[in-house]
């Protein structure tokens, strides 16, 4: 396998529950790709992406992620944790501190220990940071304070806060499930090509296939913990996306072809 993430035949439970949250998952995302994952609750698609993101342990099965393999016992090494970034459902905004300073926190894992410590930022983190603003198109809010805005505004502070990390992988949870149909749009095509203008791989969840289908290349069905399709997203058909999201949709391949 070879790409900027791997699984083999990864397997997880969360402490308490009966049920697996995933089964049997293999997937192999090539670096530089927007893939969707998409599915009905309860599908296991957050539970992948805390995973990959490191915060989960207790797994089975085989998982890379940017070349290196994470280990089932302990989360990533701390010199490795700024290279995967992540867009919450919730934004996890520090709420009464301003749009700069809030988009600097990406920076904090670049930074000498002393100076995340004292949260003074070198020039080149603040031009970094800049840079993610202006890519946002949020650079005028910069000095405002984040309660002030708007779930749109609010999203793309996250957004940026996530690009200022420079990771080379982006995992994005459910990114516009707070947002109207327009808006969401627009934080997918923000989130999705400020990925690939930076040559970095982007993994999202979505409730919504119609805006996976407009800005995955790629899109990954889950059902049960398991991987129901794995297809390009011209080859996701509706019938496929239907049966997906039905009362009792099986967990096999829902007739299409794997990506090659």
């Amino acid at each position: 396998m070879s790409g900027a993430i791997e699984i083999d035949d990864l397997g997880y439970s969360h402490p308490g529950m009966a049920l697996p949250a995933l089964r049997e998952v293999s997937l192999v995302v090539p670096q530089g790709e927007s893939v969707a994952l998409i599915g009905p609750s309860g599908a296991g698609k957050t539970t992948l992406l805390a995973l990959l993101d490191g915060r989960l342990q207790g797994w089975s099965g085989r998982v890379a992620v940017l070349g290196s393999l994470l280990d089932p016992d302990r989360p990533p090494p701390k010199g490795r944790r700024a290279d995967t970034g992540f867009v919450f459902q919730e934004f996890a905004l520090v709420e009464r501190s301003t749009v700069l300073r809030n988009v600097l926190n990406g920076r904090l894992g670049r930074m000498s220990p002393f100076r995340a410590l004292m949260g003074s930022p070198t020039t080149r983190d603040q031009e970094v940071a800049h840079r993610a603003l202006v890519d946002c198109g949020i650079a005028d809010l910069a000095g405002r304070r984040v309660d002030s805005l708007s779930g749109g505004q609010r999203q793309r502070v996250a957004i940026a806060r996530c690009l200022a990390q420079e990771p080379r992988l982006i995992l994005a949870d459910e990114p516009v499930s707070n947002l109207d149909p327009a808006r969401a749009g627009e934080i997918l095509s923000l989130l999705t090509g400020a990925a690939r203008a930076r040559g970095a791989t982007a993994l999202f969840s979505s409730h919504q296939p119609d805006l996976a289908r407009r800005f995955a290349q790629r899109i990954v069905g889950m059902r049960g913990g398991r991987i129901a399709f794995d297809a390009r997203t011209s080859d996701v058909t509706e019938a496929a996306t239907a049966e997906l999201y039905r009362d009792e949709a099986p967990t096999p391949a829902i007739g299409l072809r794997a990506v090659s």
